[in-house]
């Protein structure tokens, strides 16, 4: 791979990696740096990376994490993990905090794949020293199996429910007060949590619809029953 060794180590799953079935999985691709064109009910490799704000950009300009112009590419002040889930099917990806501390690495968080494309979101705020911010949405944008685009969707603070545990910040994000983690010496599991879809096309012109069913289960409210009964199958 063309990707350094030092890089590659530091790309470990902290909790858990989605794998599809060996039989069904015909993407050979899996380093999340390198670009691949994908079909539906297969495999694709994507990565998270952890630090500041800045460090995912370089002269005013952002970029990916598998630039090499990046100090996080050589391991500094970053931690990322790694994840494959199936093509077009809602995922749940969870990263552990129990080893980890987002604010301590700087706060925010970017999802990223490929190399000539170098597609990659936009940082989003993940903690700080008072608050995180547990649950995330993310769309993985394709055009001709080729990935375009990562979004971030945001749905504002209906999921705090009046929780005194949670804060709603700038209108957007439901967050836990930090106090309030396990770690923290409080109740509250605070790992990071991914609710993956897909949109756009694949290599064979078939439209990925799974971002679409996702925001039918928000609309009809089984989005907790969904988590519930993910969540349930993790642990």
């Amino acid at each position: 791979m063309e990707i350094e060794l030092n890089m590659v180590m530091m790309m470990m799953m902290m909790m858990m990696m989605i794998f599809v079935e060996g039989n069904r999985d015909t993407n050979e691709v899996y380093d999340p740096c390198m670009d691949s064109k994908i079909q539906r009910s297969e495999g694709f490799s994507f990565g998270i990376a952890l630090s500041s704000n800045e460090s995912f950009f370089s002269n005013g300009t952002q970029l990916s994490p598998c630039d090499n112009r990046l100090p996080i590419y050589h391991g500094k002040a970053a931690v990322f993990a790694v994840f494959r889930p199936m093509v077009d099917e809602i995922s749940l990806l969870n990263v552990s905090s129990s080893d980890l501390d987002p604010a301590a690495m700087g706060g925010y968080m970017v999802a990223f794949a490929g190399k000539k494309y170098a597609a990659r979101s936009q940082p989003i705020f993940v903690a700080d020293d008072t608050h995180i911010v547990t649950s995330f949405a993310l769309v993985l944008e394709f055009d001709r199996g080729t990935l375009v685009n990562l979004h971030w969707k945001k749905f504002g603070c209906r999921e705090c429910g009046g929780d005194q545990s949670f804060v709603c910040l700038n209108n957007q994000d439901c967050a836990v007060q930090r106090s309030k983690c396990i770690k923290q010496g409080g109740s509250l599991e605070c790992h990071l949590s991914i609710q993956l879809t897909f949109s756009g096309t694949d290599k064979n012109l078939n439209t990925l619809n799974s971002w679409y069913e996702l925001n039918n289960l928000r609309h009809n409210s089984l989005l907790r029953l969904f988590n519930s009964l993910t969540n349930s199958l993790l642990n």
